[in-house]
């Protein structure tokens, strides 16, 4: 293999990037066809058009994680169970036979279970692969802040269990869609004072319930003015998020996401003492480069 495709396709949209053997990043884009906008049939003509032109070099091999290996993606990839590392993923990645010349693959989810109810992801399992290679940790908590927020803990480099909050999908329903859209400014930039004041109430032992409705009155007394309302709530949340941590024993979080995000959570975990770590966007394309490997061999299956 000369050249890797990464491919992070997701919901709503996908990014791609073309890898060196190294590993080096020579060119990356983005596209808004997540999987839910592919029509049936549809993936090959959308990888195409999108990504064609990349795999016209020989010894040019494509993976691709997220969403496209859900059931409603482009080929199913079984989860894989925890505790799972790269070897236990790599073995199970799934070739796609769908484009003639074309090597292609897609990186199998990782699922959990807690007390008997599961507990899946897709994509984020890449990343933390990703977030390994580039820190050197083998043990840690590593979280990925987004819709769906997964706390992850790793050990000897193996995903030993991870747990999902929905804490970016609440913030968007109670935002846009609750009594609180009506005083608050969704689009307002983060008032850090008023983010962290959110925190420390998430902590008053009165819940998330509760403390929300507080959003609504501090307007409604003009206690706190609109523009810093938005930055309240997602305090609330994420400090609730927080709150069911075991943060002191982890020493230090690894963050991996979106700037906009991981700010708010190294706010948030910063005030409560525990030291944070952050990366980006190359978190995904170090991780499919380091499942590539397995790419090499022929048995996989498709």
């Amino acid at each position: 293999m000369t050249r890797l495709v990464a491919i992070d396709w997701g919901t709503s949209s996908l990014r791609g990037a073309l890898l060196d053997a190294d590993g080096k990043v020579l060119e990356e884009r983005g596209d808004a066809r997540g999987i839910l906008t592919v029509p049936e049939g549809g993936f090959p003509a959308v990888f195409q058009t999108l990504f064609g032109d990349w795999m016209q070099a020989e010894g040019t091999r494509c993976l691709i994680s997220g969403m496209a290996g859900s059931k409603q993606g482009w080929v199913e990839a079984p989860y894989c169970a925890c505790p799972a590392g790269r070897v236990e993923v790599g073995r199970k990645i799934i070739g796609i036979d769908a484009i003639p010349g074309a090597r292609i693959a897609i990186v199998p989810g990782l699922s959990d279970a807690h007390d008997g109810v599961p507990d899946v992801m897709r994509g984020e399992e890449v990343q933390i692969f990703g977030a390994m290679t580039l820190t050197g940790l083998a043990d840690g908590v590593f979280v990925l802040p987004g819709t769906h927020n997964k706390w992850a803990t790793v050990s000897k480099g193996r995903v030993t269990g991870f747990r999902t909050y929905m804490t970016g999908e609440f913030y968007a329903l109670l935002s846009q869609h609750s009594i609180l859209a009506r005083t608050l400014d969704a689009a307002a930039p983060l008032d850090e004072a008023a983010f962290l004041e959110g925190v420390t109430r998430s902590g008053n032992g009165h819940g998330l319930l509760h403390n929300a409705f507080g959003a609504r009155t501090l307007a409604l007394f003009e206690r706190m003015p609109k523009q810093e309302l938005s930055s309240y709530l997602s305090g609330l949340l994420i400090g609730e998020e927080l709150r069911t941590q075991s943060l002191h024993a982890a020493g230090e979080v690894v963050l991996i996401g979106s700037s906009t995000l991981t700010q708010r959570y190294t706010l948030a975990l910063r005030a409560t003492g525990v030291a944070t770590r952050t990366l980006g966007a190359e978190a995904p394309w170090a991780g499919l480069h380091a499942l590539s490997g397995f790419l090499a061999a022929d048995n996989i299956e498709p």
